[in-house]
Formats: structure tokens, C-alpha cells, sequence
């Protein structure tokens, strides 16, 4: 059976290399001009146990991490056994596993069978190898010729990863390919399952971290400090790598308190600035944040969503810090809320927030998640110039004395000075201040701040022009969704209305303020409603609730973390409520 789309999961051992090797299919799918979806999946400890990677390759482009597997390359039982619910499979799903530890007697870990196992003696190949490290370089080869996958671009792929090292490395590595291709066709091992792909001009491969480190950079942000959190870190790893080549810098500082005080000092001088963190580096930072609300000082903070609460499941997906993200501050906070929804989103809302954060004059906080940070996919090449890029407001010519930094203006936003400017000097602090910055305690003054500062939300939901909709005009279902939870949406959309069906999805990228007017018009738009979200107490209903008019009888599918929504899943319980 020929298949342009293709679903393919790897399981195995620390030291395996498995996250590698579904790193190349990667980028072996995207110079070959396939459409890619990549995501890996750890286990919680520091070092060591088990990894997997779940690799979805079309001919077409993909919105999601796909259904069930196709194929299964399960280097050992026991790993396999420790992703129930994640590494799914199906009748039709084809095993390629160790000759050693694998039972005959099956069903897999979704009580099915496999259409078909292919058992390897990989401790032979790898002894035949000369390389202890080369068992998946060797599967490698092996999947490419039982399944039909690029073999060309799978030794470009080598070539392009290891070139750069020793050119033993590098032949040691295109050798173990070729001894996974050739032991497959010696031994003619070969797949009813046949991925059918015409090459094409090569596409750009990126994760959602580095996407974000690099929407910010082009925004002009040039200081960044964090402190290390899974599954954030590597926006602060390739901060790190680049910042300084454009003449920034990048500070680890020595806890989550002090990173988003850096980067408070740091706005406050008239520097673009970032930190980036997850759930639980959040809660330290919320006092912080709201200095930056009552200061108005405009800076991004990233969260890189995981499995909560307290230290939860630090490498599994979630979106159950939406309330967090909106509510954690004490008092009235005036910030926003923006959510990537995938990988290419992530480098326009790296722009989007900084030119938020500056127009504005307040923190921006993008809600991202594990499962968008993580993954590769398969994108249009960044464009810098796409979305232009907002500088700070300032005064022109500000007079000794007579400057008012915090000045009452009809959208909220006043010029704002820093460290350098000459008659701009001002007092910047945490405590409420009048038009000057002048500390006051009065009810008066408070009141007048007070609305100032939330003025600015008003004036943000009425101009931010970016939503995204899918599907028909008057939809029998329509979705609302937020955040990663859009490409399985999406896909859902479209293979519902391709079968008759009638479906529509508005999925906004700015989470807060919300965008009520255009929200209650896709309401009204639709005969029924249902939302989709990764959140076990539905925080993402309960906050849409308390600004719109809700329905009654919505099609509520929500779920706690360590999972993804599935296209079939979604369509399923649609047609369920039909």
C-alpha cells in the first residue's frame, strides 16, 4: 500500500539516540520539500531512561502530530511500555524492533496487533559498525529501505550534521547507513507500507524556541536573561549563541527573581528586553511583572507551558496557565497575553509582542507550550521584514522639570524617557505616582492611573488585526481554541467539511486583552459551539465566559496534559453531538 503521508514513532534507551535520529528524518524530509511534523517526548529525569519521537512526513502540508502510527521502531519493549496513551498504534501499524526483548506475543500498548514486525539483529550491525553509538544511524537505513523513505537525503542529512566534525565521524556515520540499507535488502525486508514522494524545492525546518529567540532578535530585543527550565531553555541557549553577534547580551542569572528584574533595569534604560521561563518561573516572577504594569515598562516574558501544578510533568504539554498568564498579578495589571499556535507563529509573535510591549508600554507575556517549543516542523523561510518593527516612544524635547513621564493621554500611552535623555529625567518606582511620578496615596490620583494604565487594553483589543479563522462562513459546529491546540483544530476543519459536514474554527492569537466583538460575532455564527482545550479544570471556558455570551449545551473537549488532541478525536465527538 503506497502512502503520501506517513506517521512514524521511535522509542528507546538513554543513549539510543532517538531524539537524533527523528531530528534527521527531519531534515532529511524538509530538503527534500516534504511537509514535516517532529516532536519528542522525555521522560522526567535529569539524565538517562527512556525518549521518543513521533515523526509525521507528507506530501502536503501538516497541522498536527498526525493519528495513530504507521510505524512503530521500538529499539527495546520496555521503553515502549513507558508511553502509554502517546505512542499510539493501530491494526495497521508496521513494528520495526530489536531481535532481542521484543515478545512474539503482542498487542502493542493500544491491545491491537501489528500488520507486521521486522526483527533486527542490531547488536550485530552495530558490532559490524565499529561504532557502540551507531544503532540509530543503523535504523535508520533500515527504515529507508523497508518503508521507501529518502535515501539521499538521509546521507545529506549525515553530511550535513556531522560534516563539520572529525571525517572519521562523518564516514563512520554515512557507513552505518549503508549497513542498515544494505542489511534490509540482503535479507529483502521490505513493507507492504510504501511512502510514494516526488523531491521538490527544500523547505526551512525550525523548533518553537529558537523560532521565538529569533522573532525577538529581529524586534530589536538586545538583552536577555533567564535562568534554566524545562522545557524553555533553549531560547536561552540560542540567545546565548546569537545575541551577542548583534550586540546584545545574555546573562543566566542566578535565579527566576533576578532575570526578570534584569530585564525590568533594562527596559527602564531603553533597551529591548526578554526573559523566558515556564510555569513555575512564572510564579516568582509575578511581583516583578507588576512593577512592570505600574511603571509602565515595556518587556516580554516568555512561558514555555508544561505539565502542572508545582513541579507537575516538566516535559509533557499543557495549557493550564492561562489564568496565571491573565489573573496572577496582584491589583490591577494592565499586560497582554499572546499564544503561538505553531512554529511559524512563534517567530511572528516574538515580533508582535516586542512591538506590543513598546506601543503600549507594559509587559507582554507569550504562552507558549512544551509541545510547540519542542517540536520541528517544516515552515516558510523566516521573513525579517514581514511585520514592521515598532520603536519606543519618546519625548521630543522634554524641559527640566516640566516632563510628565506618566501624562494623561486619550489611548493611555505618554512618551517615555530613559537614562540619557536630556530634561527626561523622572521617577520610575513600584509605587503609584501621579502624571510626574511623583508618589501619591490619594484615591483621586489612583483612580485616574488607574484607568490610564487600563486604557491601554481598550485601544490594544479594538487595533490588534490578527485572528486567525478556518472553515465555512455558518458553521453547524464552531470551534475556539487557543494555542497548540490549533492544528489538530484545523485539520479536524478540514477533513470534516471535505466529508459534508460543516465546520468553522476562530483560534485568537491575542489571549488578553480578548478580542470580545470578534469572538461573540464567530458565536453567533454558529449553530452549536465547541471548545477545545489542554486544560483538566477548562480554564480556557471559564476566562471565555466571563467576557461573552455563551451557550448553552457547548461541546466542551478538554483535557489535563502529557498528551495531544488527535484530528480523528475532535471529529469524533463533533459528530457525536450532531
Amino acid at each position: 500500500m503506497n502512502t503520501k503521508d506517513i506517521v512514524i514513532g521511535m522509542v528507546g534507551s538513554g543513549g539510543d539516540g532517538i531524539v537524533a535520529a527523528s531530528d534527521i528524518l527531519a531534515t532529511t524530509a524538509a530538503s527534500e520539500g516534504l511537509h514535516c511534523m517532529q516532536f519528542k517526548s522525555f521522560g522526567p529525569q535529569i539524565r538517562g531512561g527512556e525518549s521518543s519521537g513521533i515523526i509525521r512526513i507528507a506530501d502536503h502540508p501538516v497541522y498536527s502530530q498526525g493519528e495513530k502510527l504507521d510505524v512503530l521502531m521500538a529499539f527495546n519493549w520496555v521503553d515502549y511500555q513507558k508511553f502509554p496513551g502517546e505512542l499510539n498504534c493501530k491494526s495497521e501499524t508496521v513494528v520495526v524492533t530489536d531481535e532481542i526483548g521484543f515478545p512474539d506475543v503482542l498487542p502493542l500498548n493500544d491491545g491491537v496487533k501489528p500488520a507486521e514486525i521486522f526483527k533486527i539483529p542490531f547488536e550485530a550491525l552495530v558490532k559490524e559498525s565499529g561504532n557502540p553509538k551507531a544503532k540509530n544511524i543503523i535504523a535508520l537505513g533500515l527504515l529507508s529501505e523497508i518503508f521507501n523513505l529518502p535515501k539521499d537525503g538521509l546521507k545529506k542529512s549525515i553530511q550535513r550534521k556531522f560534516g563539520k566534525k572529525k571525517a572519521e565521524i562523518l564516514e563512520g556515520n554515512l557507513k552505518a547507513i549503508d549497513i542498515g540499507i544494505n542489511y534490509a535488502v540482503s535479507n529483502k525486508l521490505k513493507s507492504k507500507l510504501q511512502f510514494a514522494f516526488t523531491p521538490s524545492k527544500p523547505h526551512c525546518v525550525a523548533n518553537g524556541n529558537d523560532a521565538i529567540a529569533y522573532g525577538a532578535l529581529v524586534a530589536g530585543c538586545r538583552f536577555f536573561a533567564s535562568y534554566p527550565i524545562t522545557p524553555a531553555s533553549e531560547i536561552m541557549e540560542w540567545m546565548g549563541k546569537e545575541l551577542p553577534k548583534f550586540g546584545g547580551t545574555m546573562v543566566q542569572a542566578e535565579d527566576e527573581i533576578s532575570a526578570v528584574c534584569m530585564v525590568t533595569g533594562a527596559s527602564f534604560g531603553g533597551v529591548k528586553a526578554m526573559t523566558a521561563t515556564s510555569g513555575p518561573g512564572v510564579s516568582l516572577k509575578v511581583e516583578a511583572i507588576g512593577l512592570g504594569t505600574i511603571a509602565e515598562l515595556p518587556y516580554v516574558v516568555v512561558n514555555v507551558q508544561r505539565g502542572g501544578p508545582a513541579t507537575g510533568i516538566p516535559t509533557k504539554s499543557e495549557q493550564a496557565d492561562l489564568m496565571q498568564a491573565v489573573y496572577a498579578m496582584h491589583g490591577d495589571a494592565p499586560h497582554a497575553v499572546m499564544a503561538p499556535a505553531d512554529v511559524e507563529d512563534c517567530f511572528e509573535v516574538g515580533i508582535r509582542a516586542f512591538n506590543t510591549a513598546e506601543t503600549y508600554q507594559m509587559p507582554v507575556i507569550i504562552l507558549s507550550d512544551q509541545f510547540i517549543g519542542h517540536r520541528k516542523e517544516t515552515v516558510s523561510c523566516f521573513d525579517a521584514h514581514k511585520i514592521p518593527i515598532v520603536s519606543r516612544k519618546t519625548p521630543k524635547d522634554p524641559r527640566q522639570g516640566e516632563y510628565k513621564r506618566f501624562a494623561l493621554t486619550d489611548n493611555g500611552v505618554s512618551p517615555m524617557s530613559y537614562p540619557g535623555i536630556k530634561g527626561g529625567e523622572y521617577t520610575c518606582s513600584g509605587i503609584e505616582h501621579n502624571e510626574a511620578g511623583y508618589p501619591v496615596s490619594t484615591h483621586g490620583e489612583h483612580e485616574k492611573m488607574s484607568e490610564k494604565r487600563a486604557r491601554k487594553l481598550d485601544v490594544l483589543a479594538r487595533d490588534y488585526k490578527f485572528i486567525r479563522r478556518y472553515g465555512v462562513a455558518k458553521p453547524d459546529v464552531g470551534i475556539l481554541a487557543w494555542g497548540s491546540t490549533k492544528g489538530a483544530v484545523r485539520e479536524a476543519v478540514e477533513l470534516g467539511n471535505s466529508q459534508g459536514l460543516k465546520l468553522a474554527a476562530l483560534v485568537p492569537q491575542l489571549i488578553y486583552p480578548l478580542q470580545v466583538k470578534e469572538v461573540e460575532e464567530f458565536i453567533k455564527s454558529c449553530k452549536k459551539l465547541m471548545i477545545v482545550e489542554m486544560s483538566y479544570s477548562g480554564q480556557f471556558k471559564n476566562y471565555l465566559g466571563g467576557f461573552c455570551r455563551l451557550p448553552e449545551n457547548i461541546i466542551h473537549l478538554k483535557s489535563s496534559g502529557g498528551r495531544q488532541f488527535e484530528t480523528g478525536e475532535i471529529l469524533n465527538m463533533i459528530k457525536g453531538n450532531l
